[in-house]
């Protein structure tokens, strides 16, 4: 490994809408090393991401202070375009990739293989026609450093989220000049198994002499594939150490400035005679990416039920037939009455509501205010926030009611905001989160379908989500379909957690089986396994 610093950040600090989002940030990193940048939501990282990179909104508020070198050569990128001439590739948190493009089309674009012919020459590049022989090679070389069974030709629309992901990072390592890759929470849609493949082509990328930031709340992770680690807080370094110098519990102190607990389950006792109130027969959705072929299961009114399974094995197709997003087939009955299927409204009336795992593409209007988010589907769905004039002839919108709504969910949920009026686009991946959650809430749902709560929120706020999610479920009655990668933090909310496999429910376990157990249900070993119904 060389001495000189590939990346160098010295003394770098942004205001940013107003709020002073870095100080004093420095670091440096080297060639084929693994810094992992952590930090809870709202610290700093993606600004000074967006920073490096050369994102157009830092340009447009006022550019930054301080300096970044690479390869020892100060550098000011304005644009992305100049970050990727210089060797920096950057995976986001949220995708961008073009849903009707196949997964080679997007993993070369603007670098596609072109065949050249004389009326070039005389017309311009513009008459060159696609080489997808070879782009196929180059998308596969790409592909097969991730070590992930990813076909080429498959839209990117008919991806399950996970493969998505895979598909943005092969994207930046299909690129010759790729010097300095940076990930952004690459693994948080992944499941365990996905995830310990992507961690191993890290290694693999960094031993080729790629220089990597692995952005992560999951700082098991960080510890098993860094080489050093940095720890922002509210927009300061705080921590900036060898791997073997710290470990999860110091580095989550040094993130939140407080000790964290973890997270415990605290069971209310369970109404015995709590009846039905969502029966699933032979349940089967077209989605694409997942499979769901022909799922059963027992939902009891007031508990927590989860849902895992690896990736494409139909976990998410669920929720996705039942409220209607999906061409669905066979029998649902809720609160004791049969559910329409295919037809999203009769699922809302009944009273069920969902959060959505994508929450920038289906869950928020990015554009308003967070006020206006969370209420939208109280007011759209249930007439909400409405006051009479006239005596009752017309109806208005009740503002005053509506901020004091959004400004005790902002206190409850701590919503990192300048106000409910601040713009959700304008907001972190973790506090977009929680507006969502503020919505589905504010809609009191009977049934509540919420699919990777925690996605993307740092350790110190996705106790405050489980936390919340227990809150509504034990003191408002709220029954929770919990859809979730996560094995650990379902076994730490839920009552019973149901695993898919193959399209269908392989078995259901209490929360407090054995970790092993639901493992070899993930793997099809069912006869391996005492399952409930």
């Amino acid at each position: 490994m060389e001495n000189q610093p590939i990346l160098r950040v010295e003394h770098v600090g942004k205001t940013y809408y107003k709020n002073r989002v870095l100080k004093d940030v420095s670091f440096t990193l080297n060639k084929g090393s693994i810094l992992g940048l952590v930090g809870e939501n709202g610290a700093g990282k993606s600004t000074l991401m967006n920073i490096l990179f050369g994102m157009s909104v830092i340009a447009e508020t006022g550019g930054y202070e301080g300096k970044i070198f690479v390869d020892g050569a100060e550098v000011l990128f304005l644009r992305p375009k100049d970050a990727l001439s210089a060797g920096i590739g950057m995976v986001h948190q949220e995708f961008s990739l073009i849903p009707g493009f196949t997964v080679t089309e997007n993993i070369l674009l603007n670098r596609e293989s072109l065949h050249h012919n004389i009326t070039e020459e005389v017309f311009g590049e513009r008459l060159a026609t696609l080489d997808r022989e070879d782009m196929k090679k180059r998308a596969s070389l790409a592909i097969q450093k991730l070590n992930v069974d990813l076909d080429g030709e498959t839209l990117i629309s008919e991806l399950p989220v996970g493969y998505k992901q895979f598909t943005e990072i092969a994207r930046e390592i299909s690129s010759s000049r790729t010097r300095i890759l940076v990930l952004d929470e690459p693994t948080a849609v992944l499941t365990e198994s996905e995830a310990e493949i992507l961690l191993k082509s890290m290694r693999n990328l960094a031993d080729a002499g790629i220089a990597i930031i692995f952005i992560s709340h999951r700082l098991d992770e960080v510890l098993s594939i860094c080489d050093k680690i940095v720890v922002l807080r509210d927009g300061e370094v705080v921590l900036d150490t060898k791997v073997g110098e710290t470990s999860v519990r110091g580095m989550a102190n040094a993130m939140v400035g407080r000790q964290t607990k973890r997270i415990e389950q605290t069971k209310a006792v369970k109404d015995e005679n709590a009846k039905v109130l969502l029966e699933v027969n032979n349940l089967w959705v077209d989605m694409p990416g997942e499979t769901v072929r022909d799922v059963s299961l027992r939902v009891m009114q007031g508990e927590i039920y989860g849902i895992s399974g690896l990736a494409g094995q139909g976990k998410l197709g669920i929720a996705n037939g039942i409220m209607g997003l999906m061409l669905a087939g066979g029998s649902v009955i809720f609160d004791g009455k049969p559910l329409q299927l295919n037809a999203p409204s009769e699922s809302l009336a009944a009273g069920i509501t969902a959060v959505s795992e994508d929450r920038r593409g289906v869950g928020l209007l990015l554009e308003e205010s967070i006020e206006w988010n969370i209420i939208f589907s109280a007011l759209q769905n249930q007439s909400g926030f409405l006051k009479p004039i006239l005596g009752g002839l017309l109806h208005i919108r009740d503002e005053k009611r509506i901020e004091a709504c959004a400004k005790q969910y902002v206190k409850d949920l701590e919503i990192r905001c300048t106000s409910e009026k601040q713009k959700v686009q304008e907001l972190s991946g973790g506090n977009q989160q929680k507006v969502c959650l503020a919505k589905a809430f504010e809609t009191n749902p009977k049934l509540l379908f919420v699919a990777e709560p925690t996605r993307g929120i740092d350790v110190g706020a996705k106790a405050l989500v489980l936390d919340a999610l227990r809150k509504y479920n034990r003191e408002n009655g709220m029954t929770i379909i919990m859809i979730s990668s996560e094995l650990e933090e379902l076994r730490s909310i839920c009552d019973r957690i149901a695993i898919t496999d193959r399209g269908s429910i392989a078995g259901v376990l209490p929360a407090s089986a054995p970790s092993e157990d639901f493992g070899l249900l993930m793997m099809g070993k069912v006869d391996q396994v005492e399952v409930s119904a």
